[in-house]
């Protein structure tokens, strides 16, 4: 079957965080279309593309080969072709690889478009109900506990929401310290497998929520928001 005819430039294409079903028909459409697909990890990619069953040749471009990618894919859209990113999951660029890319594209003049789609940031803030006025977004937490602190610290008097991604090996540590820095009575929400089978979603206190995994082994990826200051 003859692709669909897409312009020559990179597309930042937005994957689901959890369920496949949450790609959009526009992407779907530029993964089909395009000439080749950079993804952080073609294993995890190659089960969305079978799934849809997108036949577009995909390559690794991730963190530890991003700079080296920047010639090669400049190169191909120089030459007509069109380049599709994507991460894991979510939106690349935002805590993933792919900003290197957009940056040495931009640099050269070759057109850049996005296909957007679900990211985690946006998807827990609307379930938390604290964004009504804005909200930071941190990433993810340092690894360290005495930068965690130091971060945590700058968060504590925000008016707005402070949102962090947070390994789930270091989740509980990490509500331990909110506690202690920003305070026992402010309330926290996590989020944790988003949009898949057994997604969880806890508000309250840092310790209360601490609670809830007692006994438990914490699994998925985890994002953590702390309400804004009074």
């Amino acid at each position: 079957m003859q692709k669909n005819k897409i312009d020559a430039g990179l597309y930042i294409v937005g994957t689901p965080i959890g369920n496949l079903g949450d790609i959009t028909a526009r992407g779907i459409e530029t993964l089909k279309a395009a000439s080749l697909i950079i993804a952080e990890d073609t294993r995890q990619t190659r089960k969305l593309l079978t799934h849809f069953e997108i036949k577009t040749h995909c390559i690794s471009c991730h963190k530890f080969n991003e700079v080296q990618r920047c010639d090669e894919i400049i190169e191909r859209i120089q030459g007509g072709q069109t380049v599709a990113m994507v991460t894991d999951s979510g939106m690349p660029c935002i805590s993933d690889p792919g900003s290197r890319i957009v940056s040495a594209c931009r640099e050269a003049g070759v057109m850049i478009t996005s296909a957007p789609g679900p990211t985690a940031v946006t998807t827990a803030l609307a379930l938390s109900g604290f964004g009504g006025h804005g909200f930071l977004f941190a990433g993810f937490s340092p690894r360290k506990s005495g930068a965690r602190r130091r971060t945590l610290k700058q968060c504590s008097d925000l008016p707005v929401a402070s949102i962090f991604y947070e390994s789930p090996y270091r989740l509980l540590k990490f509500l331990v310290e909110i506690e202690e820095v920003v305070g026992g009575d402010r309330e926290v929400f996590v989020a944790r497998e988003l949009t898949k089978k057994f997604e969880e979603l806890l508000r309250g206190t840092a310790a209360s929520i601490r609670q809830r995994f007692d006994g438990r082994t914490v699994k998925g990826e985890c994002v953590v928001i702390i309400a804004p200051s009074n």
